[in-house]
C-alpha cells in the first residue's frame, strides 16, 4: 500500500467505542483496496488464555471494514454510518494471535449495491496468516 499513513484518530473512522474498539490504524487505500490494523493487548475484552479468540477476529474484520467504509465519507465530508454484518462465509482462522501481535487486515469489495457490500479479508500479522473471510455488510445510509 502507498499511502502507509496511519490515520491519526482511528474513532474519526468507526462508529463503536470502547471496549469494542477492534481496530487501532488505518493504513490507506489505494485501488479500492484498504488496509487496517490491531495490536492485541492482553485488556482486548476477546483475549483470554494470551490469545485473541475467534469472535474478536471476525469483529476486527468487521471494523476494518467499517474504517474503509468512514475513510470513503469522510473523503466526501459526510457523517461515517454505521454498519451491521448481514453474514460471514468462507471464514477459515488458521491460528489464534498472541498478545503482542500486530493484525494487519486488507479489505477488498467484490461487489457494492447500494448500502449492501460484499468485502472479502484477509488478516496477517507478523507470524503470517491469521485469518480469510467474506462478509456482507449493510451500511445504515441516512
Amino acid at each position: 500500500m502507498q499511502n502507509d499513513t496511519v490515520i491519526s484518530n482511528i474513532l474519526d473512522l468507526i462508529p463503536q467505542r470502547p471496549p469494542m474498539v477492534m481496530v487501532d490504524a488505518f493504513y490507506g487505500m489505494e485501488d479500492g483496496v484498504s488496509q487496517s490494523g490491531l495490536t492485541v493487548t492482553e485488556s482486548n475484552i476477546f483475549c483470554q488464555g494470551g490469545v485473541l479468540r475467534e469472535p474478536g477476529i471476525v469483529e476486527h474484520i468487521a471494523q476494518s471494514a467499517a474504517a474503509r467504509a468512514g475513510y470513503i465519507f469522510k473523503q466526501k465530508n459526510e457523517p461515517v454510518p454505521l454498519g451491521f454484518i448481514g453474514s460471514v462465509d468462507k471464514l477459515k482462522i488458521s491460528r489464534l494471535p498472541k498478545v503482542g501481535s500486530q493484525l494487519r487486515t486488507t479489505i477488498s469489495v467484490m461487489q457494492e449495491m447500494g448500502g449492501l457490500s460484499l468485502i472479502s479479508a484477509k488478516t496477517d500479522d507478523n507470524n503470517g496468516p491469521v485469518a480469510e473471510c467474506r462478509m456482507k455488510i449493510f451500511l445504515k445510509i441516512d
